[in-house]
């Protein structure tokens, strides 16, 4: 159960709609319906039930993921791979279960993803996955990124793609971050991907 009640989307201010609209009406949105942004009882899924309470904030968060995810340079599958390594490290539920489907559905390889959610550095056969796994991973686990590693990111991806992928992983640690602390529930039917994991992540 979330540690901060929803709030329910007849109740929402004008601020808070303008940002279910622009989260909704946005990229996120093509092709679905809104209430599949929505619990059932009616409030918002995900990091944004909490957004919704600082409503001009988290507009300017829910427009970095935006851009992030949809407007950015790196691959789909190179993309969701980070994703996944913030998520892993996190142990973020909701995050995980979000964009392993969408990794699966970019040809991320099943082994690789299995590796991640065990916490297991992949066996990669594409080495371009191996490159930005090893900076995310170095990254998010020493908080820098020694030269070797930089220099190979910066020749697989080029300057502006390695800034574009530190953002990529700031927003989801943002978005674990969301998720952790306030302990959003997984949609009802999904799997828990990390069993026995309390609220700070640590196994039980």
């Amino acid at each position: 159960m979330s540690r901060i009640p929803y709030i329910m989307f007849k109740s929402f201010t004008e601020t808070q709609h303008k940002l279910f609209a622009n989260v909704t009406g946005g990229k996120r949105g093509e092709g679905r319906d809104t209430d599949t942004f929505l619990t059932p009882e009616g409030g918002m899924k995900g990091p944004f039930n909490a957004w919704l309470r600082s409503p001009v904030l988290g507009e300017t968060a829910q427009r970095l993921g935006e851009a992030v995810r949809f407007e950015g340079s790196i691959p789909p599958r190179l993309r969701e791979l980070a994703i996944l390594t913030v998520a892993a490290k996190w142990k973020a539920q909701y995050e995980w279960c979000a964009h392993e489907r969408i990794a699966k559905q970019e040809g991320m390889d099943n082994g690789v993803i299995e590796s991640l959610k065990a916490g297991v550095s992949p066996d990669f056969e594409n080495s371009a996955e191996a490159v930005v796994y090893d900076f995310s991973r170095e990254l998010i686990n020493t908080q820098r990124v020694s030269d070797r590693v930089y220099e190979a990111a910066v020749g697989l991806l080029g300057e502006a793609e390695v800034v574009e992928l530190v953002l990529l992983l700031g927003y989801y640690t943002l978005v674990s971050m969301t998720l952790n602390v306030f302990e959003v529930p997984l949609p009802a039917g999904e799997e828990i991907p990390f069993v026995n994991v309390d609220c700070l992540g640590n196994r039980l």
